[in-house]
């Protein structure tokens, strides 16, 4: 049976016609919202910042507004090396990138499932090992004595560690350990980072990804408590617009 073909003149009538029909369409308006022009941040962090369980990206719904606001100042300013992220905050001012971390900090979204556990479970109680009590003679304090007892961080800077991928884990973890990564001085996670062995850094990694998130998945409330190292979380000057 031979095709049927549309006379050329029928299809661009038709092509004139659609177009005429998108002209005569009023443009909609879009509203110039912090949440619209965040919306960048959700290519890769996922809808409303919520990522995934799985992947390299991490979750920023919901994090620390602090934490936020510092890693925001670290990309822009070279201490934290992604070329994608510098390039969206090489010009944004100091305000603007508060702005942003406090929009995402705000969020308050369900989260994902753990991933399944993979690793064979010698190396997930080696991971919990170092997460509850860290190792001490070399300088290594538990995770949760920054992270918070339940490891969904401290208000106002402290990020959780429950709810991020592996890879991300292991890949954050790895840029400390080479400078690729890092904070402002006293950087306490380089000091951390540098003394795990690859094998500590795949147990803790695996063991946090695979944790379920508590029912208050919200960061802990400020603490007086000293940290076991001096960390430096907050910049030593005064960080004014840029």
């Amino acid at each position: 049976m031979p095709l049927l073909r549309t006379p050329t003149s029928l299809v661009f009538a038709a092509l004139l016609w659609h177009g005429a029909t998108l002209a005569a369409e009023p443009l909609r308006a879009v509203p110039d919202t912090l949440a619209q022009r965040v919306m960048a941040c959700t290519l890769c962090h996922g809808q409303e910042g919520r990522a995934t369980n799985a992947g390299y990206f991490p979750r920023i719904a919901g994090k620390p507004a602090d934490y936020l606001y510092h890693q925001l100042l670290h990309f822009r300013d070279g201490r934290r090396n992604n070329a994608g992220m510098s390039y969206l905050l090489d010009h944004l001012n100091d305000a603007y990138l508060r702005d942003i971390a406090g929009h995402f900090a705000g969020l308050d979204l369900p989260y994902p499932p753990p991933q399944p556990a993979s690793a064979p479970p010698a190396e997930l109680a080696r991971g919990e090992a170092m997460v509850r009590h860290g190792d001490p003679a070399r300088e290594l304090p538990a995770c949760t004595a920054c992270h918070g007892a339940a490891l969904t961080g401290v208000s106002p800077a402290v990020p959780g560690l429950l709810g991020l991928p592996r890879d991300y884990l292991v890949g954050q973890l790895g840029a400390w350990q080479t400078g690729l990564r890092q904070a402002f001085a006293p950087d306490c996670m380089a000091h951390v980072a540098k003394r795990l062995a690859p094998a500590e850094v795949a147990a803790v990694s695996s063991w946090l990804a695979a944790q379920p998130l508590p029912a208050d998945a919200h960061p802990a409330p400020p603490t007086r408590e000293p940290l076991p190292l001096k960390c430096g979380l907050s910049p030593q000057r005064s960080g004014g617009a840029r």
